[in-house]
């Protein structure tokens, strides 16, 4: 039986599949939007999870699991971005492809296509420190102790990363909207 406020999952052995099924969404959109070339996406994934399964029985149960494997994720988009450098690769900066619902029209679907590519080219062109931060918050619903948790950086520095990440996100929105306009505008000539 469990402890009461624990998390079963540790008390049973720390199942590494368990938490792999649990956790796999989370660990490919973080590395994704973290910049992990898309090239070498499912790599990073396993490389995570192979740090994952490493350190599991060292991990602690009074702390959260998605903050640990995001410091992971952080670490290892760091890695590839490194390496892809080195390899003179070229980093795929375009964004998701979006899965359109069958049961919706064309031009909604073209739409909802178009405000993930803006969103992701504005995610993308954010710092790296300002992007994890505002990725834990407005995306993953983290709070701010729990990210300053992930990242192991001061709360005041969660929030002023946070703010100058909506300020910056909210600029380059602007300017990759109006971009995407004239251009639509000068094709359509």
């Amino acid at each position: 039986m469990a402890r009461p406020g624990s998390c079963p999952l540790y008390d049973t052995g720390h199942d590494f599949h368990a938490v792999y099924e649990a956790h796999v969404g989370f660990v490919w959109r973080s590395l994704r939007r973290l910049g992990a070339p898309e090239s070498s996406l499912n790599d990073a994934v396993q490389d995570v999870f192979l740090v994952v399964h490493r350190r599991l029985p060292d991990f602690a149960p009074h702390a959260k699991l998605t903050t640990w494997l995001f410091r992971i994720c952080l670490n290892t988009a760091k890695d590839y971005r490194r390496r892809a450098h080195a390899r003179r690769e070229v980093l795929d900066e375009g964004p998701l492809d979006a899965m359109a619902d069958p049961r919706e029209d064309a031009v909604l679907a073209l739409e909802r296509h178009e405000d993930l590519r803006l969103f992701e080219a504005s995610l993308q062109k954010l710092d790296l420190d300002q992007r994890a931060v505002f990725m834990l918050f407005e995306i993953e619903k983290l709070t701010g102790e729990e990210i300053a948790e992930a990242l192991e950086i001061p709360l005041g520095t969660v929030y002023s990363r946070l703010r100058l990440a909506r300020k910056a996100f909210s600029r380059i929105v602007v300017q990759q909207a109006a971009l995407r306009d004239s251009v639509a505008r000068a094709g359509g000539r």
